[in-house]
């Protein structure tokens, strides 16, 4: 049985410090079961495989090794083959949004927190809209980081986390970070921010770069169930 707010307000995980509330997008903000990463997986190994002249598994194989070593595909790509990031975003984001619908536990649970509301993604602006817009969230995000407001320096990059809370002028001891790549928390626990990981168990979620290695102290809270979570705390 899911906690009352009213009860929450007693005895539910203590936020009324957080004045900033990030979230990552793909995988957090909807449900990883919904498997809306497989297209743009799909999309980049063939987007490899092209520049590369290889074929698919080969390629794939690459993608992934870029992903790992670079934080995101598309920073290995432009590190080592100099590509046009822009084409690359283009290219891979132009999926079908029909399998996302509102969640609207989880809406109403964003919409009545204090404070900014910011997404912070290694993906492309447009398709954090797509997908706000998709899925009822769009008219309550405050502001949507992506992959250039970073500079292409992904998470979990220490510099991604500096330029952001930078340019929102928020101060880290009053944010709470809500991410599905526990490795991604890292930095923004040594900033001084409130950790929530979302162990919803994707294999999406297990991939990425081998470093930072999350350990228990670097994440506060860990839950399966975002709207459930947010609807237990205390604002």
């Amino acid at each position: 049985m899911r906690t009352s707010v009213a009860q929450a307000a007693e005895t539910g995980p203590d936020f009324r410090h957080v004045e900033a509330w990030i979230f990552d997008l793909d995988n957090t903000l909807y449900r990883a079961d919904s498997d809306l990463f497989a297209q743009i997986d799909v999309r980049m190994s063939a987007y490899v495989a092209r520049l590369l002249d290889l074929p698919l598994d080969a390629a794939r194989r690459i993608q992934k090794d870029y992903y790992r070593d670079h934080g995101t595909t598309l920073t290995g790509l432009v590190k080592l083959h100099g590509i046009d990031p822009e084409t690359f975003l283009a290219e891979v984001h132009d999926i079908d949004l029909s399998v996302l619908a509102p969640d609207q536990d989880l809406n109403d649970a964003i919409a009545r927190l204090p404070g900014r509301r910011f997404v912070f993604t290694n993906g492309c602006r447009h398709h954090a809209a797509r997908v706000l817009d998709r899925i009822g969230l769009g008219a309550v995000i405050d502001d949507v980081w992506d992959i250039r407001t970073i500079g292409f320096a992904p998470k979990p990059e220490p510099a991604a986390y500096e330029t952001v809370i930078a340019r929102a002028c928020i101060a880290p001891k009053q944010a709470a970070m809500f991410e599905d790549l526990a490795c991604n928390l890292v930095p923004a626990h040594a900033l001084g921010m409130t950790t929530v990981w979302l162990n919803n168990g994707s294999a999406w979620s297990k991939q990425g770069p081998e470093f930072p290695v999350a350990q228990s102290h670097h994440i506060d809270h860990e839950t399966d169930d975002l709207a459930d979570f947010l609807q237990t705390i205390r604002i």
